[in-house]
């Protein structure tokens, strides 16, 4: 069994700060569950463009308000607590904070806990 708090690993190397997202890695690789757990905030007013190429990621909103847009089609979907959705095909997308959003996101293939974007938005695999 594995027991963690939040307060185990913010301020450790899997507590990963950027302009625009904090990502606090709960679960990781390591832990050998086949996904990983975060508990992102996006900071409000920022814009992140991603692209998970390698991974599939499922997003729950938990607090605060924005929106999602998908790149290259246009298609906007605003996001609240409540919402769920699911980059089940990799989606480019653009996410935008009108306020602090607080997300709960799972990962497959896992992360390892200290991934950020590159230049493409993407989390390299790491093994």
């Amino acid at each position: 069994m594995i027991v963690r708090t939040l307060t185990d690993v913010i301020g450790t190397e899997h507590d990963v700060d950027t302009p625009t997202w904090s990502s606090r890695r709960l679960l990781l690789k390591k832990d050998g569950v086949g996904f990983s757990l975060h508990d992102t905030v996006i900071k409000a007013g920022t814009e992140t463009e991603i692209w998970y190429k390698n991974h599939i990621e499922a997003v729950y909103c938990i607090e605060g308000r924005g929106e999602i847009e998908v790149v290259g089609e246009g298609t906007v979907y605003p996001i609240e607590p409540g919402t769920l959705y699911v980059l089940d095909g990799h989606e480019k997308h653009l996410l935008r904070g009108a306020t602090q959003m607080r997300m709960i996101c799972v990962f497959n293939p896992p992360c390892t806990g200290t991934e950020v974007h590159d230049e493409e938005g993407t989390y390299p695999i790491i093994d």
